[in-house]
């Protein structure tokens, strides 16, 4: 399936929906007793590829082989927007996806995308692993998904090709690219510049052709897709601290066993730790292959860029459940 046509797979994945996760499996791969199909945009040794993978051989392990994961890296399945909606179908089990994509189905799902509502890592991890991360999860369930844990996708900041980023004045005319996202739109159109949403597979290809001069991201993002042969500047906004999700579909979780259950959502846990430390271990590499080229990394005061947030906020955030969320999180961040 690698190198299918954009919209020849768009078409394959409508089909897939109707076919359920076993028949996509019978065409896809060798067909294995409990083997679970998984699909991420990121490459191969991306961490949450990575992680993914983990689970699946800890699902192996725990049931002598009965149980496993089979993984579609690298976007192969199409685009993350996609991917969620196939697995909402069925027509996968499993699939790692930003938060933006789940923006659009669940409103409950925003208050951890807000630009700036974390102050750091530690504030993000913090977060998501308290009942806070557990609502959040619970959510997704009458949309046919079920949370399973959270991954990192690190500090987002932004990098262009034609200016550094010190103040939001500094933005303005920049074509940047965003995930399709309402929220993210209106983020960057607050601070001057012009957003463009395109899928994440086109970035590379966008900042080269002059589509975009540039995009926002976190370190290993910028140096494992290249993006950094192609911009000038890296100006550390820190604005988002999004996590991602790792999700099931209902009708996959709906046709296994308790106990079955149990070991996937334990395995799932598990995978987080994993993933936390080959991210920690990957941040550290993108810094040094940073450092060693010729993009030119810039730190920033970020209290123009924030205040510049309050009309987001208060945009996207409007029911009582979101509000309230707003508030635990921004007070785990405090003291």
């Amino acid at each position: 399936m690698t190198g299918t046509p954009t919209a020849d797979r768009r078409v394959f994945l409508k089909g897939v929906a109707g076919l359920g996760a076993s028949a996509f499996l019978a065409g896809c791969a060798p067909k294995l007793g409990g083997m679970l199909t998984a699909a991420d945009a990121h490459p191969e040794n991306y961490p949450t590829v990575q992680a993914v993978r983990y689970m699946g051989d800890l699902l192996s392990q725990w049931t002598g082989g009965r149980l496993g994961i089979k993984i579609f890296a690298g976007g192969q399945l199409g685009s993350e927007t996609d991917t969620l909606e196939i697995t909402s179908f069925g027509g996968l089990d499993l699939t790692r996806v930003n938060f933006a994509p789940l923006n659009s189905i669940e409103p409950t799902t925003l208050p951890v995308c807000l630009p700036f509502i974390f102050n750091s890592v530690a504030h993000m991890r913090k977060v998501v692993d308290s009942d806070v991360g557990e609502e959040i999860l619970a959510s997704l369930e009458p949309h046919g998904l079920i949370g399973l844990c959270y991954y990192d996708s690190g500090a987002r900041s932004f990098y262009n090709k034609r200016n550094p980023i010190r103040h939001p004045r500094d933005m303005a005319g920049l074509k940047l690219r965003v995930p399709p996202s309402d929220l993210y739109v209106a983020m960057i159109n607050a601070l001057g510049a012009n957003a463009v949403p395109i899928p994440f597979g086109e970035i590379y290809q966008a900042l080269t052709q002059g589509v975009i001069d540039g995009a926002e991201n976190n370190w290993p993002t910028l140096v494992g897709e290249r993006h950094y042969e192609a911009v000038s500047y890296f100006s550390l906004t820190e604005h988002l601290f999004t996590p991602e999700a790792l999700v099931m579909s209902k009708a996959s979780w709906d046709n296994l066993a308790d106990d079955d259950r149990s070991l996937v959502r334990r395995a799932a846990k598990r995978s987080v730790v994993e993933m936390r430390r080959l991210w920690d271990l990957r941040v550290a590499e993108a810094k040094r292959v940073i450092a060693a080229s010729d993009v030119k990394v810039n730190t920033v005061d970020k209290a123009p860029f924030a205040e510049l947030m309050r009309p987001v906020w208060d945009r996207f955030i409007v029911t009582p459940t979101q509000k309230s969320l707003v508030d635990r999180i921004v007070a785990m961040g405090q003291g």
